[in-house]
C-alpha cells in the first residue's frame, strides 16, 4: 500500500475514498512523524509552507521518501529543500484559470480606469473619460506554460492583437532574444514565467525603456522578474502604467513607494486564491497517487534531485 502524507483535513476527506489502496496520513509537517509511519511514507503533498524553511528540514526525517508534490506551479523555492534523491512534482495546471482571470481582470481594470470610477463613486462624482480599450492593442505574453496558454485564450476573444515569448523560440513563439524589439511594439506586456535565475529582473531599466509611452506592465508571475526600483521610477513619471499581483519584496511593506504610484493597481498575490483552487489541487493528487499506484510516471515532473553518494538523512 502507497503512503501518502496531505497536509490538511480538507484534502484528507477529498481523497478518503481511495483508503482502500492509499494510506493517508494528515502531515503538516510542523511535528515529527511516529517512527514506523516515517519509514513507510514515500509521497509528501506539501501545503502553502513558502517561509517556512523549518518544516521542509522534516523531509529529511522521512528515510523511503521518493516524491514531494507541490500544490504550487512556482518551484523554484522548493529545489534547495528538497532531499537528495526525491522527484520533485509541481502543480502545473491547478493555478493556470484563477491566475489568468486575475490577469484579464487587472488589464480591464486598467484599460477602462475602474480604479478611479471607484474613488469617483465613493465621492458621488460623475466620472466619464474617454479611455483604451483592450481591443486592438497589442499584447505581448512573455511565457509558453499553461497560465501563458490560459492567458492567451482568455485574451484572443478580446480582439487583440497577441505576441508570446519564451526562453526559446518555437512554432508561434519568439525566442527571448527578441524581447527588446518586440516590447518596442507593445502596448500591454502580460509577465507569467516561472521565478528562477534566467528570468530575474527580466524587465529592468533597459527593457522598461523598450516599452512605449502609456504600455502596461500586468505581472502575475513572481515579483522578482521585475526590477521594483528600475519600474517605480518609470510609473513617477506617468510613462508607464502596471497592474501588479506580485511584487518584490513581498509582502509589500506598508512604507514602500509602489504602493503610492500613479496608474498602479496592486493584488496580493491573489491568482490562485479562489474557491475553484483546491478541488483542482485535490483532483491533480488524485491523479498523481492512481499514476504511482499503475506504476506510471507522475504528473509535473520539474526536478529530481541527484544522491552524490550514500544519503545519510538527519
Amino acid at each position: 500500500m502507497l503512503t501518502v502524507t496531505v497536509p490538511d483535513q480538507e484534502l484528507l476527506d477529498r481523497l478518503s475514498d481511495m483508503s482502500d489502496r492509499v494510506e493517508l496520513v494528515l502531515w503538516d509537517l510542523l511535528s515529527p512523524l511516529p517512527r514506523d509511519v516515517a519509514e513507510r511514507v514515500s509521497v509528501v503533498q506539501i501545503g502553502h509552507y513558502w517561509a517556512a524553511p523549518e518544516r521542509w528540514l522534516r523531509l529529511y526525517e522521512v528515510p523511503n521518501l521518493a516524491y514531494v508534490m507541490l500544490p504550487s506551479a512556482g518551484f523554484e523555492h522548493a529545489i534547495p529543500r528538497v532531499p537528495p534523491g526525491v522527484t520533485l512534482c509541481n502543480g502545473r495546471g491547478v493555478h493556470s484559470t484563477g491566475t489568468s482571470e486575475l490577469a484579464l481582470a487587472l488589464i480591464l481594470a486598467s484599460q477602462r480606469g475602474l480604479p478611479h470610477a471607484f474613488v469617483a463613486q465613493n465621492e458621488r462624482r460623475w466620472y466619464n473619460p474617454e479611455l483604451s480599450s483592450l481591443a486592438d492593442r497589442r499584447v505581448l505574453v512573455v511565457g509558453a506554460g499553461s497560465v501563458a496558454q490560459a492567458v492567451v485564450d482568455r485574451l484572443l476573444p478580446f480582439e487583440v492583437e497577441i505576441t508570446q515569448v519564451a526562453r526559446t523560440a518555437r512554432d508561434g513563439v519568439h525566442g527571448i532574444d527578441e524581447l527588446i524589439p518586440l516590447l518596442r511594439a507593445t502596448d500591454i506586456v502580460v509577465l507569467t514565467v516561472p521565478g528562477s535565475e534566467s528570468t530575474y529582473r527580466l524587465l529592468d531599466a533597459t527593457t522598461l525603456a523598450a516599452l512605449p509611452d502609456g504600455a502596461l506592465v500586468v505581472n502575475v508571475a513572481r515579483g522578482s522578474v521585475v526590477d521594483t526600483d528600475a519600474l517605480v521610477a518609470e510609473l513617477q513619471t506617468g510613462r508607464l502604467r502596471a497592474a501588479l499581483d506580485v511584487t518584490d519584496p513581498e509582502p509589500l511593506p506598508s512604507d514602500h513607494p509602489l504602493w503610492h504610484t500613479p496608474n498602479t493597481i496592486i493584488t496580493a498575490h491573489q491568482g490562485g486564491n479562489t474557491d475553484a483552487t483546491y478541488p483542482r489541487v485535490a483532483a491533480l493528487v488524485r491523479r498523481q497517487l492512481e499514476h504511482l499506484l499503475a506504476g506510471e510516471e507522475p504528473e509535473n515532473v520539474v526536478a529530481r534531485t541527484i544522491v552524490p553518494g550514500p544519503v545519510t538523512r538527519r
